[in-house]
C-alpha cells in the first residue's frame, strides 16, 4: 500500500430497489476507491444505468443462479488486474456469494455469507459454506502475501462476533448468527487464518455501532441492531487502517437498505 485506499461495504437488500431509494446518489457522492454490495438480486439487464455502469467505476457482477437471490458486486475506480468469481467450491460457484478483484497491492473481495436458520436446511448451507471458505480464506493470504498484496474481505458476513456486536445478546443466543459454533468460527478466521477486524481493532471495547436493524417494530429507531457487515483483513493493512464509519441512515424514511454502509480508509 502507497496510497489512501478507501473501502466502502454494503448489503443492499434488493438493487432494484435501492437504486429508487438513493443508491445511485449515494454511489455518486461516495469517496470509497471500492463500493462491494451484497444481495443484488438482480442481472446488471434489470438495473437502472446508475447502478448498473456508473460513470467513472470498473463493475464487476456475480450474479446468483437462483433469480432474484443473492449476487455480489464490486465498484472500482481502478480497473482491475484480476478478476475472480466464487471461491473454488462447486456448490457455491454460481451462487453469487463471492466475488474479489485483485489491485495493484491489495485483494478486495465481496462476501455474502448465508444466513442461515437454525433447524433447517438454511443452517447446513451456512456450516457447509464455512467450512469450505476459511481453508480458501488462508491460501488467499497466502498467494497475497507471495505476490506482495494485502487482503480485505468486505461484506455482511452474518455473524455478531461478540455480545457487543447485537443489542440483545442474550435473547438470540439460540439464533443463527450468534450460535457459538459460529461465532467460534469466526474466531477462527481470527486466529487460524490470522485476518483482523479493522472496527474492533480501532474500537475494542464496543457497543456495536450496528449495520443491520430489522425492518420489524422500532428496531432503528431504537437502535436494536447487530453488528454483522465487517471489513476484515490481512494484518499488515490491518495497521494501516485510520477509520472506519457506518454511514447510518440520519432518519428511519431516509434508509434505502436495512443495512448501513460500512466505510473505511486505509493509509498508504
Amino acid at each position: 500500500m502507497r496510497r489512501v485506499l478507501t473501502v466502502s461495504t454494503v448489503n443492499v437488500n434488493g438493487l432494484r430497489a435501492a437504486a429508487k431509494k438513493g443508491f445511485v446518489e449515494w454511489l455518486g457522492s461516495t469517496k470509497a476507491d471500492v463500493v462491494a454490495c451484497q444481495e443484488v438480486r438482480a442481472e446488471l439487464k434489470e438495473l437502472p444505468a446508475g447502478a448498473a455502469a456508473p460513470e467513472g467505476w470498473h463493475v464487476v457482477h456475480a450474479p446468483s443462479a437462483q433469480k432474484g437471490r443473492n449476487g455480489v458486486m464490486l465498484f472500482s475506480r481502478a480497473e482491475p488486474e484480476e478478476v475472480r468469481i466464487g471461491f473454488g467450491e462447486p456448490e457455491f460457484e454460481d451462487s453469487g456469494r463471492y466475488a474479489e478483484i485483485h489491485l495493484p497491492n491489495v485483494v478486495v473481495a465481496s462476501l455474502y455469507l448465508p444466513s442461515g436458520d437454525v433447524g433447517t436446511p438454511r443452517q447446513d448451507e451456512k456450516e457447509r459454506f464455512m467450512t469450505a471458505f476459511l481453508p480458501y480464506l488462508v491460501d488467499l493470504r497466502a498467494k497475497a502475501e507471495a505476490g506482495g498484496r494485502e487482503v480485505v474481505v468486505v461484506g455482511d458476513w452474518n455473524i455478531a462476533y461478540d455480545k457487543i456486536d447485537l443489542k440483545n445478546w442474550r435473547g438470540n443466543q439460540k439464533s443463527s448468527g450468534f450460535l457459538p459454533e459460529e461465532r467460534e468460527w469466526l474466531g477462527r478466521v481470527f486466529s487460524e487464518a490470522g485476518y483482523v477486524d479493522v472496527q474492533r481493532k480501532l474500537d475494542p471495547e464496543g457497543p456495536g455501532p450496528y449495520t443491520w436493524w430489522s425492518y420489524r417494530g422500532k428496531a432503528f429507531d431504537n437502535d436494536t441492531g447487530w453488528r454483522i457487515d465487517c471489513q476484515i483483513a490481512t494484518p499488515g493493512l490491518a495497521e494501516r487502517c485510520t477509520s472506519v464509519v457506518v454511514e447510518r441512515a440520519e432518519s428511519y424514511d431516509r434508509r434505502w437498505s436495512d443495512h448501513a454502509p460500512v466505510t473505511a480508509t486505509y493509509s498508504g
